[in-house]
């Protein structure tokens, strides 16, 4: 028997897997995302710490539609990653272990952490001076 006629075990692509766990792919994500993002955020600290020349490139840099898309992606990262955070401290009390509850915290964290993160760019631009 050739190996081509062996049956295949499936894979990702065959199974659709739960809200729950796809949330966990991507809590593990965001706090990657939120380190590069940190090290923006240094970078910029620097920048102000090193003279106007400076800092206005780097200011140049975060106003550009890049350093702005940068900035919303850290800012939903974090408030997922803070939202999740909460979601799993609560199960580590021994809470919310059903499946209906992990279904609809999970919507909980989704839902939180838009409406968060478009809170803080509203207000950023409406009563700050915008990024």
């Amino acid at each position: 028997m050739s190996s081509n006629n062996r049956p295949l075990s499936p894979h990702l692509d065959v199974y659709r897997l739960p809200l729950s766990a796809l949330l966990s792919v991507v809590h593990r994500g965001t706090g990657g995302f939120l380190t590069i993002g940190t090290i923006a955020l240094v970078w910029w600290l620097l920048a102000l710490a090193g003279g106007e020349e400076s800092f206005n490139s780097a200011q140049q840099f975060m106003g550009s539609f890049i350093g702005r898309l940068i900035l919303l992606g850290w800012t939903f990262a974090l408030f997922f990653h803070l939202s999740n955070g909460i979601r799993h401290l609560v199960w580590d009390a021994g809470y919310c272990f059903e499946k209906e509850a992990v279904e609809k915290t999970s919507y909980i964290v989704l839902g939180v952490s838009v409406f968060l993160t478009l809170l803080v760019w509203i207000v950023a631009f409406f009563f700050g001076a915008g990024a």
